[in-house]
């Protein structure tokens, strides 16, 4: 009986996961010729990957190192752009302030209207109507730029006439949306066409990434009385936070790389303005597609010296989003 007894009181034996360290060394004996080619291939790319981003770095600082050694004025704070001269004067104070005022407009625009747009396909829409606007997303994802730079210059700034004018009435007092009548071809306008262009893109991102959140979790809301709404802000939007992020990055990406599209609708000039509605300014990768093919060797070393701090700039973007995403890591997909 106390044999029995003993036997019954016994607790089951446990189950623990391998850990980390014993799927590393699992892995790392895998003998299958499939798994070994699969992690040779897996490995060679991302070593081929840091090869490619390092020979880019190494290409641009070099060429840029043979431009800035020749400037004549200092590189960061200068306003103007002439390497023509004997000794040349150049900067990308300019291209600087129009390249980050840009996006952020766009971002600003685009971001907020993309999110509302992925919650109405994914939780609000009817299936018969969130297909089909899907599609349209997707395929205004694949518009290439110099159609939208067309379409901007022909039918976006005719047409912002009368919205400078009413900022101009209600907000001209803040001297940032002060308009002098010229033609609307400013930063504004920029901005404008920048957020429809990474509208899709954050859209596309953002709407796969709520699809994922799990069904337990809303429904779990549903049962606890929770609205539609109350659904999206506790169980969806944490869930899909990461996934927004990483998706207006990739917008941002794009708006901070865009060349046709901002050549095409923008006045340049080698001027900050207070205000967003006056025309001028530049970007980098505007003033990179416009002076390239006329410029000589020295001068390509210049515009070279600019896309390396378009290039510290994407870097620099990107490691902050890394850096959001790694501080809310309970909200990811993967620890949900």
């Amino acid at each position: 009986m106390d044999i029995s007894t003993q036997k019954t009181d016994e607790a089951p034996p446990r189950t623990t996961l391998p850990t980390p360290t014993e799927q590393k060394r699992a892995a790392r004996g895998a003998t299958r010729p499939g798994d070994r080619i699969f992690l040779g291939l897996s490995r060679g790319s991302g070593i081929l990957l840091l090869a490619v981003m390092a020979a880019i770095a190494i290409f641009l600082t070099y060429r840029a190192s043979l431009a800035i050694s020749k400037d004549d004025a200092n590189f960061l704070t200068t306003f103007e752009w002439n390497t023509s001269l004997v000794p040349p004067k150049f900067g990308i104070a300019v291209l600087a302030f129009g390249t980050v005022v840009s996006s952020v407009i766009a971002m600003v625009i685009a971001v907020p209207i993309a999110v509302a747009i992925a919650l109405f396909l994914t939780h609000y829409a009817p299936r018969r109507l969130s297909g089909p606007i899907a599609y349209v997303i997707d395929l205004l994802a694949a518009v290439p730029s110099i159609v939208y730079g067309l379409w901007g210059a022909l039918i976006l700034v005719p047409h912002m006439d009368g919205l400078f004018g009413w900022l101009n009435d209600y907000l001209g007092w803040t001297g940032v949306f002060s308009w002098e009548e010229g033609a609307p071809r400013s930063m504004l306008t920029v901005g404008i066409l920048l957020a429809i262009m990474i509208l899709p893109i954050i859209t596309n991102v953002s709407r796969e990434v709520f699809r994922q959140v799990p069904r337990m979790h809303e429904e779990a809301a549903l049962a606890l009385g929770a609205t539609r709404w109350e659904v999206v802000r506790m169980s969806v939007l944490p869930f899909g936070r990461s996934g927004v992020i990483s998706a207006s990055m990739l917008g941002l990406g794009r708006a901070l790389g865009e060349t046709m599209a901002v050549a095409t609708v923008l006045s340049p000039d080698f001027d900050i303005h207070a205000s967003l509605l006056n025309p001028g300014g530049g970007t980098f990768a505007q003033n990179i597609a416009s002076k390239f093919n006329e410029a000589n060797e020295f001068g390509r070393d210049a515009l070279i010296a600019s896309g390396l701090v378009l290039f510290v700039i994407t870097l620099l973007v990107n490691g902050a989003a890394r850096w959001i995403i790694s501080r809310r890591k309970e909200y990811s997909g993967a620890n949900a």
